[in-house]
């Protein structure tokens, strides 16, 4: 398994600086100059002159590149044009937003899709059946922005006052100031003596709740989350739960299964203990590509709900021509869905021994 692991990972190599060339070339064959739509009616030909200057911009395109690949080899992902900060500080404090939400509704989506998949293959054509899939087509069909914006209106508004009701934006309640855990442990005593990945993990408002066993934040947060993960997160179970009936059916159908029904087993050692797990395969690889395409940043519902997360400032950085900042939040979502496919091609090797990952 370390090998397998290892060989992929060597092999990324390659794809991650293909991404890295392809994105620094595309972005500046895009109309417009970062300087003037950076500073709109105050760019004067001096000053985006001295812009271009201070930033490198003025430089050959092959200069350029290289000094970029020279820097992100460096981890060095240079500072943004619109924000003037250091782009890792940026998705330092923006990507544990746009995870926490990406985790939720992943969550959300997996827990109830695949039951409801298995509930639909199992009594095919059955009224639970169409009414799943009419569930599930439904959920495919509703535009994010609008699902949102209605979960928001309903449980914001209509429930307000009543124990139903859900805070329609923001992590966190107005003037909640939880401790970061390397504070309670002891291991800083600030944000300026941590390292930038101990802050990072103290923005996760979930985790960090679990390592201070602070179990107020830990519910603030949870009922801050289930809006947006039930937004971001309905397409994702829709497509789960369909991919969960299509492959169970097929599955359902196989020889074997009818051999273990013929030995006597119950339909639940039957269902779940043999045609779930071959099922899963294909379902796992929707729920990898989901997860990915959740981190690379839902812009439209951190927009609804007021979530400061790396959708809303990857838009922000591609409006301005912000170079720098949508390069290092590629590279950072590309290596992501590295991550998450290694995860996937691991999971297949458990789900399934006949696949020898190594």
């Amino acid at each position: 398994m370390s090998t397998f692991a290892l060989r992929r990972i060597v092999m990324t190599i390659p794809v991650l600086l293909g991404i890295l060339i392809v994105t620094f070339v595309m972005l500046r064959l895009i109309p417009g100059d970062p300087c003037r739509a950076v500073l709109g009616e105050r760019a004067t030909d001096e000053v985006c002159d001295a812009y271009a200057e201070r930033y490198g911009l003025n430089k050959p395109i092959t200069e350029q590149l290289i000094i970029y690949l020279g820097r992100t080899l460096r981890g060095d992902l240079d500072v943004s044009f619109r924000f003037s900060r250091p782009v890792a500080d940026l998705i330092v404090e923006r990507l544990p937003t746009t995870l926490e939400l990406a985790a939720s509704a992943l969550l959300f989506a997996t827990l109830a899709g695949i039951p409801l998949g298995i509930i639909s293959a199992y009594r095919h054509n059955s009224a639970i059946d169409v009414g799943t899939m009419m569930g599930a087509n439904l959920g495919v069909s509703m535009p994010v922005f609008w699902l949102g914006l209605m979960l928001a209106f309903f449980f914001g508004v209509v429930l307000k006052d009543t124990p139903f009701a859900l805070p329609p934006s923001g992590r966190l309640s107005a003037g909640a100031n939880y401790p970061p855990f390397y504070i309670v442990w002891g291991i800083a005593e600030s944000d300026a003596t941590a390292s930038s990945l101990v802050i990072f993990l103290s923005r996760l408002n979930i985790l960090n709740s679990l390592l201070t066993i602070n179990i107020t934040q830990l519910l603030d947060a949870l009922r801050h989350m289930i809006l947006p993960a039930m937004a971001v997160g309905t397409i994702p179970l829709a497509i789960i739960a369909r991919m969960m009936r299509s492959s169970l059916l097929e599955v359902l159908r196989m020889d074997y299964v009818r051999t273990a029904r013929a030995k006597g087993l119950s339909e639940y050692a039957v269902v779940l203990g043999h045609a779930v797990r071959n099922a899963l395969l294909p379902v796992v690889t929707v729920i990898g590509l989901s997860f990915g395409a959740l981190v690379s940043g839902a812009v439209l519902t951190e927009t609804v709900f007021g979530l400061s997360g790396v959708g809303r400032i990857l838009f922000d950085g591609i409006s301005a021509r912000d170079y720098t900042l949508v390069q290092g939040i590629t590279i950072v979502t590309a290596i992501s869905f590295v991550i998450i496919n290694l995860i996937v091609d691991v999971l297949y090797g458990y789900l399934d021994p006949r696949i020898r990952l190594e």
